[in-house]
């Protein structure tokens, strides 16, 4: 990121006694990434964070993977996903690498337990519904379009004011963080950035619990989940500071840019981790010259894979996309515009799409999960017209073949 900040009650100094009224020290708590030469933040707690009174294995969650060798574009309709009771236990995984995990939710209720994720950051897009991220840090409003970051150990919990809730979950094992180019030498981010710091939201309104008792918190650490009881209320930090805390970004704060002809997709990068980046395709003015051919153009995605969050039904290149579809494009296979979106991108004006992407630097695994909502034939959607096939390994379904006009 990184931007200083600062919420309750702290001493003049780090590391120097700081007292409660009767007398006794506020235990103090370093919250960072990297040992201790990366971003870190500094709390001071009622109790010790270390009172643990139970551990409990729950259970194990590491995604299976799609049995298919095929290498295809693919295509998951996830607008009518089942509904779910946890939005962080009941995630539906989509695909994964060693880098970043993929997964969508739409839940129904709130967890009556504190979220822990011990094996990477976490960058949830809220595509519908509003609330608050409840955190040791205060608590983080967040409303539909929100990209809700989480980073490595925060303790959190989702409260919903606002209902349908539908997210889309990326986990990765690095740092999310502002794109380096976007940032001078001392870390601010440069006047020619699509966003600034007014832009990046922060945790306010730090409410402290001063609660004994058994409180529990459920850890994400090497794809199990344990469940830790704690003897006293995890939200009771009178006051921290640093440059490590959940924070928010909302895409309609995303500035496009725009150029004479077709610009790629790197201008529309948001965030950058270790191993993919992520893309806001937002509504925006199409390229000003009167040749201009406003639809991307055919490419491979080598040493790269795609994967977009349709968060809306319109987008330039794409036919027989919905909302809440997700495609895969993988590395190696060339794609680009369904046939005759190019030429009718011509002396087009604007787009009203809105998208995420996720480009990934390592080759994803489908989860066997998502094939429950897979469209099997997307990968056939760039040819005028599905060809009769006497190849009995060949699946063509042909109510499910993609519409080829609007």
């Amino acid at each position: 990121m990184p931007i200083y900040h600062q919420l309750g009650d702290m001493p003049r100094k780090r590391h120097i006694a700081f007292r409660k009224p009767d007398g006794s020290l506020y235990p103090e708590e370093l919250v960072g990434n990297k040992g201790f030469v990366g971003p870190s933040s500094l709390l001071y707690h009622l109790h010790r964070p270390t009172q643990v009174l139970a551990v409990k294995h729950l259970k194990d969650v590491t995604p299976e993977a799609d049995p298919n060798p095929e290498i295809r574009h693919r295509h998951f309709k996830t607008k009518d996903v089942d509904t779910a009771q946890s939005p962080t236990l009941d995630r539906q995984v989509l695909m994964f690498n060693a880098d970043c995990q993929i997964s969508t939710v739409r839940p129904t209720g709130e967890d009556d337990f504190f979220y822990r994720n011990a094996q990477g950051d976490e960058m949830v897009y809220v595509s519908e519904g509003s609330g608050i991220l409840e955190t040791q840090m205060g608590e983080l409003p967040f409303r539909p379009g929100d990209y809700v970051v989480i980073p490595w150990g925060i303790l959190h919990r989702f409260r919903f004011t606002e209902h349908p809730v539908r997210l889309l979950c990326v986990e990765s094992h690095g740092y999310i963080r502002t794109p380096k180019r976007y940032r001078n030498e001392h870390g601010q981010l440069l006047e020619g950035a699509p966003y600034s710091e007014r832009d990046i939201h922060r945790p306010q309104n730090l409410v402290v619990h001063d609660e004994q008792g058994e409180f529990k918190v459920i850890v994400k650490k090497s794809n199990k989940l344990t469940e830790m009881t704690l003897g006293s209320h995890p939200l009771d930090v009178v006051g921290w500071d640093g440059y490590y805390y959940p924070w928010t970004f909302n895409i309609e704060d995303f500035e496009p840019k725009v150029g004479r002809t077709h610009l790629p997709p790197p201008v529309h990068q948001t965030f950058e981790s270790d191993g993919f980046v992520v893309c806001s395709f937002c509504p925006r003015p199409y390229d000003f010259d009167p040749e201009a051919v406003p639809a991307p153009y055919n490419h491979s995605n080598v040493m790269s894979e795609e994967v977009i969050f349709y968060a809306s039904s319109e987008f330039m290149s794409r036919k027989g996309i919905e909302y809440a579809s997700i495609t895969l494009h993988p590395d190696g296979l060339a794609h680009g515009p369904h046939p005759g979106r190019a030429e009718a991108s011509i002396g087009m004006t604007h787009t009203d799409e809105l998208a995420v992407m996720v480009d990934t630097f390592r080759p994803l695994t489908v989860a066997r999960q998502a094939l429950d909502f897979e469209d099997r034939n997307y990968y056939r959607s760039w040819i005028e017209e599905a060809p009769a096939t006497t190849n009995p390994n060949i699946v063509v379904e042909e109510a499910a073949i993609m519409p080829l006009t609007d």
